[in-house]
């Protein structure tokens, strides 16, 4: 059986070749999904430490967004195991990194895990002007918007675009969730959204729910 600490471990120090190994050996036992999904659950453990080291000062945004394409690589590895029941969607989710802001290593780590989850994701991409988040939510009716950002002016760009999708009558239709380094409890009720995060994993037991 897999060492899920030592998948950990391996993520947390960055070491992309023993990752992938591990992952390369323990795809060939054919593992069960729930097998796999302790080891997302590792790989999502590693991706913490990343973010504790680079919090600390250890770490800095070249590591952060090398172990956001690592798990990106290892969760495509798993996919196969975990995805048995990708064939259901468990929902839809629309995201994007909003207006002014053109970060997205934190949305497209979101994304994979939610993907590895079994949503079916509808991602807007970069610098998402207010207009495309309505035109989207109306189109294919998601249960979930997610918006994304890192710059404190997207604090504004989120409420601009919470505060239109209520104009345009589809905000109680969907769950709000707002994710990023400025987000805070303060930031979530000024700006209307049902839910927010700075961490990738917990945003998406949020859409679970």
């Amino acid at each position: 059986m897999i060492d899920t600490n030592e998948v950990t471990q391996s993520i947390g120090e960055l070491e992309e070749e023993k990752v992938l190994k591990i992952l390369h050996d323990f795809m060939a036992t054919n593992p069960s999904e729930e097998e796999a999904h302790k080891v997302v659950a590792a790989c999502q453990d590693g991706m913490a430490v990343v973010g504790a080291l680079f919090e600390s000062g250890e770490y800095f945004v070249g590591d952060l967004i090398f172990a956001g394409e690592l798990l990106t690589e290892a969760i495509d590895i798993l996919k196969p195991a975990i995805g048995s029941g990708a064939s259901t969607k468990v929902g839809k989710i629309v995201i994007g990194t909003v207006h002014g802001d053109l970060h997205d290593i934190g949305k497209n780590i979101f994304k994979s895990m939610s993907e590895a989850a079994g949503f079916e994701i509808i991602d807007l991409g970069i610098d998402v002007p207010v207009q495309a988040f309505i035109d989207k939510t109306k189109e294919i009716n998601p249960d979930i918007v997610g918006m994304s950002g890192v710059l404190t002016l997207a604090l504004e760009s989120m409420k601009d675009t919470v505060d239109a999708l209520k104009e345009a009558g589809v905000r109680d239709s969907v769950k709000i969730i707002i994710g990023g380094n400025p987000v805070t409890k303060e930031a979530c009720d000024h700006i209307g959204a049902d839910a927010f995060t700075t961490n990738a994993a917990e945003g998406v037991k949020m859409a679970q729910v």
